[in-house]
């Protein structure tokens, strides 16, 4: 074995291939997507132009941008079949369960599933990016008993999105933050649902099995479905005048403290002040400042008493929550932002590919026979 690597568990610290799509910072607590820092694309860009850049390299043009979100407009509508199936889901089925299947029935009803050239790849893209949220609204809506919205091809994504959800669209104050939120969850670099989507990338199978991988992975609550247990904490805390005693209880009885700590970063994920202050914003605007308030109380407990700082899931909850979405709606939420993220993977590990296929210890028994029945 002198010629294996033995990785640490996890694979914590290790470099498994090179990328050029983002860069995690952790000595400096920054991020960047091709190069830009990710707070700068929140402020100045809208999540359309992040998700051409994430997949493209570059941001778009006006030329460019108008005939990316054209035909993502011209694609957001699901077929008859696909609703059919969504009307069969159980009513209180987890979203992401629906949308995993509903990813999976896009794959089946696309002729070009073993097409991966990079135009169809990016149409297929293009295609996820558009009817995914249309998936996410149609279950949610099923599972109310409400008749189905259609997409509208006037609104932007997030417009769009709120409208399929509750027939309306929110003040422009409620959609800056929900766009900010969605270009800070775009991308991260190798997380755990990236990773899957690239191992079963370099399997060779398709983009749509692929992008079902990764919903599997980050319905997780140590990855994506984070968010959706740190509103249920909240919650559950109640009250401001409850959260430090809360947390030091939780500390004393070692219980896990779910949007706290990082993989990466050790003192604060640099994408958190960014979305911390759209979350104000939300609390400030919808006059549901306790939720705020409690989340500031644990955030200062855990870092006087641990020394760990909050990750995006911490803001992103409770920002969902005042936005008027139920607490399963959050992890879906994060896939229509992440689509970009995987797919950008996707198509580079397919440029450029060699199955991931790694060993492993084995700690079992030594090499034995095998006794026949009678004699056992």
């Amino acid at each position: 074995m002198s010629d294996k690597i033995i990785a640490p568990k996890g694979l914590a610290g290790v470099i498994t291939d090179d990328t050029a799509i983002s860069k995690v910072m952790p000595e400096s607590n920054s991020l960047t997507y091709r190069g830009y820092r990710v707070q700068d694309l929140c402020e100045t860009c809208s999540f359309e132009e992040v998700a051409f850049l994430m997949v493209n390299g570059e941001l778009p043009n006006r030329t460019e941008l108008k005939a990316f979100t054209d035909k993502e407009r011209d694609y957001r509508r699901i077929s008859d079949d696909l609703k059919a199936v969504i009307g069969k889901f159980p009513k209180d089925a987890h979203p992401m369960d629906t949308l995993r299947t509903g990813v999976s029935f896009l794959g089946m009803e696309d002729k070009r599933i073993w097409d991966d050239s990079p135009a169809t790849n990016m149409d297929k893209f293009i295609g996820l990016l558009a009817r995914i949220p249309t998936i996410i609204a149609a279950s949610y809506r099923h599972g109310k008993g409400l008749d189905l919205i259609d997409p509208d091809k006037n609104m932007t994504i997030s417009e769009n999105f709120f409208n399929m959800c509750f027939g309306k669209v929110p003040a422009k104050e409620v959609i800056k933050a929900f766009d900010v939120s969605l270009i800070l969850y775009a991308e991260h670099s190798f997380n755990a649902s990236t990773f899957a989507t690239r191992v079963i990338t370099s399997t060779t199978s398709d983009m749509y099995s692929a992008v079902a991988g990764g919903i599997g992975a980050l319905k997780g609550p140590l990855h994506g479905g984070a968010n959706e247990q740190v509103m249920h904490m909240i919650k559950e805390v109640a009250e401001p005048a409850n959260a430090k005693e809360w947390m030091l209880d939780a500390l004393a009885n070692k219980k896990k403290v779910m949007g706290f700590g990082h993989r990466v970063y050790r003192s604060g994920d640099s994408r958190v002040p960014t979305m911390k202050k759209y979350t104000e914003k939300m609390a400030s605007f919808t006059g549901e400042e306790k939720w705020m308030e409690i989340a500031n109380i644990l955030e200062e407990t855990m870092v006087s008493e641990k020394g760990i700082y909050p990750n995006l899931d911490f803001p992103a909850g409770p920002a969902y929550y005042m936005m008027g979405f139920e607490i399963d709606m959050f992890t879906p939420i994060f896939v229509m932002s992440r689509i970009t993220g995987w797919c950008a993977h996707i198509m580079e590990q397919r440029a450029d590919n060699r199955i991931i296929r790694p060993l492993s210890a084995y700690i079992g028994s030594a090499e034995r026979d095998v006794t026949p029945m009678e004699k056992r």
